[in-house]
């Protein structure tokens, strides 16, 4: 059975593991940017496990403008209590539990958390070839972001809460 919960420290190397696999060495997020989420906006940053064993993961912090910017990806701050807009700088799920729902019940429950602490919308960006999963999942394509992150091109994604 599928469990999550807010991230711990004693996670960290699973989760690095994790982001290597599923992101390019340039988008993927270094094992100093989870310390400082881990310790910075552990609220919003839920793991999803199996059996004891990592197998997912999703996080950002919560933020006062619509869309995500690159600096977010190494200027964190700590979560407001209440409003602004939940982001979702990284969605990744292992290999192996790959096409099992994983990512969806990850959204969901972000989603559900965001929900009980007032945010106006989640937000992200995405490359292209995933603009339908989120659309799927109720998210507006926005357009593409002014984000370079990784060298690459990204969409703004939204949904209202």
């Amino acid at each position: 059975m599928l469990n999550i919960r807010n991230v711990k420290l004693e996670d960290l190397t699973e989760l690095v593991e994790i982001e290597q696999l599923c992101f390019s060495k340039e988008e993927a997020a270094t094992k100093q940017s989870f310390e400082k989420r881990i310790q910075l906006i552990p609220d919003s940053f839920f793991v999803a496990e199996e059996n004891g064993k990592l197998v997912g993961l999703v996080n950002g912090p919560v933020i006062s403008e619509l869309y995500i910017t690159d600096d977010l990806f190494s200027d964190i701050k700590k979560n407001p209590s209440t409003g602004g807009h939940q982001s979702i700088l990284g969605l990744a799920v292992a290999p192996q539990f790959q096409n099992r729902g994983v990512a969806s019940q990850l959204l969901l429950h972000i989603e559900k958390v965001a929900k009980v602490s007032g945010r106006e919308t989640i937000t992200l960006t995405c490359k292209e070839n995933l603009v339908r999963y989120y659309e799927n999942h109720g998210f507006q394509n926005e357009g593409k972001s002014s984000s370079t992150h990784g060298g690459v091109t990204w969409y703004n994604m939204i949904k209202k809460l």
